[in-house]
């Protein structure tokens, strides 16, 4: 089962783009974030042509999350976060899907910081760690697969110190990612790539997809059920270098049908 998570910063601006690489990648089920799509815009029949069904939680210029699936029905289970009456931001989605928990997520930037985003993004990270908590111990394979805004480690961004005071490198963020992870998840590229300098996200600017001058802030966690499946994990840096294409690269998983016995190092 091939899983991948891709930030389309505009579905409908770059649904060319979005469409070349479903075709090209085969991917069984997508995250996607920034849709920047309400509700009633959103491309539906445009991915049904293409085999794959979908469930969306639009917004009229901002944000938006979506599920895409070709193996099986999509059972949404939530639709945001809880923890917060009021938060109308279209940040969060989670269904089943072929015996997966899938959950495709947003997260806030926070930038600038200090001030209000940067504390609203602390709070979101606080409703996803509780959210989270509840979730990592399913006896079912669970997949929390987006756009995290964070750059977890020095390793994940291509100059750290110019990035000291930005929200997406703030020590609280960080210090946030580890906490989530310190539950029982696994990062799905850093356990396969612990060593590597690996982007997800390039700024459109100074050449520096070419330079490959990028950071890390999509990310694919897993709970020990679906890690006992991992297979791969990669980011495809392909729609990258295509014209009118978003900022970021889709970052995919494979899982094994059942799990796999690791090799003791």
């Amino acid at each position: 089962m091939k899983i991948a998570t891709y930030n389309v910063n505009g579905i409908n601006g770059r649904l060319a783009v979005l469409l070349r690489w479903l075709e090209l990648a085969e991917p069984d089920v997508v995250c996607l974030q920034e849709l920047k799509a309400s509700d009633a815009s959103f491309p539906e029949m445009a991915l049904r042509g293409l085999g794959y069904d979908a469930i969306w939680h639009g917004q009229a210029r901002w944000n938006g999350v979506a599920i895409l699936s070709r193996v099986g029905q999509i059972h949404e289970t939530r639709r945001g976060l809880p923890g917060a009456t009021g938060d109308e931001q279209s940040r969060y989605i989670e269904a089943a899907v072929n015996g997966v928990l899938i959950a495709g997520l947003y997260l806030p930037n926070g930038n600038p910081r200090p001030g209000p985003k940067f504390d609203y993004k602390l709070r979101w990270f606080e409703r996803l760690h509780d959210h989270l908590a509840g979730l990592v111990s399913l006896d079912a394979p669970v997949v929390i697969a987006g756009d995290f805004n964070v750059m977890p480690t020095d390793l994940d961004v291509y100059v750290p110190e110019r990035w000291r005071d930005d929200a997406l490198f703030a020590p609280e963020v960080r210090e946030a990612y580890a906490r989530l992870v310190g539950q029982g998840w696994t990062d799905a590229l850093r356990e396969l790539h612990p060593g590597e300098h690996i982007y997800t996200f390039w700024k459109y600017w100074r050449n520096s997809f070419e330079r490959d001058a990028g950071l890390r802030i999509d990310h694919i966690l897993l709970n020990r059920k679906a890690a006992a499946r991992l297979v791969t994990a990669e980011v495809d840096r392909r729609p990258r270098g295509w014209d009118k294409t978003s900022d970021h690269g889709p970052v995919w998983i494979e899982l094994a049908d059942k799990a796999r016995r690791r090799r003791k190092a």
